[in-house]
């Protein structure tokens, strides 16, 4: 992959991407992709399915590869390594430090369903970062405490909720301490009556100034929490703006097609 001139991030921003491009055989996901957060903001993307809106935050991470462009964190180059003009890949290893300080909440919760609530917290850190489990264990029963399930460090997947092991996943995310946390779609696989709890432990977070990008159909969250509205079609960023100002004036025709089905 080749460098394009004039790549270095600016200090304010945490993330920085520049030009993303990223197919999928012959279909071009993200076309040309510009997208800057900066530190303790809160970042929602809507867009419709198929849109590029997962591969996008899936890039961020490089759990998926992009064909061309640029995704810096906190000033450090995701994935890559230049020399000269020209990108190098990553080591697995390299690639898999950069990704524990961002942490990653799916749609589906991909729980351990052998290990308990707390254990699913520890392993991570332990496993990955090899902090001493003493400490861990310490850390991980308050981030359960802090997410409302300190009753269930005991319990397994399978005893708990949806939204209840939906939150366990960020506790487990959050258990890495990262600088950046990125939600794709964290209700979408919930009932309803349990989407609230997942988006109040997400409203804490934001309110505690963690970075976050979310990926979300929740348009009363986006408006009460973010700080920034993306709305991506068709693999572009179409709109941006403050959430107020794009659910309830949008630009573009595209904008206000969507928001008619979805509000």
């Amino acid at each position: 992959m080749t460098a394009p001139p004039g790549t270095t991030p600016p200090d304010t921003a945490l993330v920085r991407a520049r030009a993303l491009r990223k197919s999928f055989g012959h279909v071009e996901v993200l076309r040309g992709v510009d997208l800057d957060v900066e530190a303790g903001e809160v970042c929602c993307i809507v867009g419709p399915s198929g849109s590029g809106k997962s591969t996008l935050l899936r890039c961020i991470n490089h759990l998926e590869k992009l064909d061309s462009g640029q995704i810096h964190v906190d000033g450090e180059l995701i994935g890559y390594r230049r020399v000269g003009r020209k990108l190098h890949e990553l080591s697995e290893r390299h690639v898999a430090r950069q990704r524990s300080g961002i942490g990653m909440v799916f749609q589906q919760f991909n729980l351990f369903p052998h290990m308990t609530a707390l254990e699913n917290v520890i392993e991570a850190p332990v496993r990955v970062k090899r902090e001493p489990s003493g400490e861990v264990r310490t850390r991980a029963l308050s981030l359960l405490d802090r997410v409302g399930l300190g009753e269930k460090a005991d319990a397994y997947p399978g005893q708990l909720s949806g939204g209840q092991q939906q939150r366990v996943a960020i506790a487990r995310a959050l258990a890495m301490r990262p600088r950046l946390m990125l939600f794709d779609e964290p209700t979408s696989a919930l009932d309803p009556e349990l989407v609230g709890e997942v988006l109040e432990t997400m409203r804490a977070l934001a309110e505690e100034g963690m970075t976050m990008i979310v990926v979300t159909h929740e348009m009363g969250f986006a408006r009460e929490v973010g700080d920034t509205l993306v709305f991506v079609d068709d693999g572009v960023i179409v709109e941006r703006g403050a959430p107020a100002e794009v659910l309830t004036d949008p630009k573009h025709e595209r904008t206000r097609s969507f928001l008619s089905r979805v509000l």
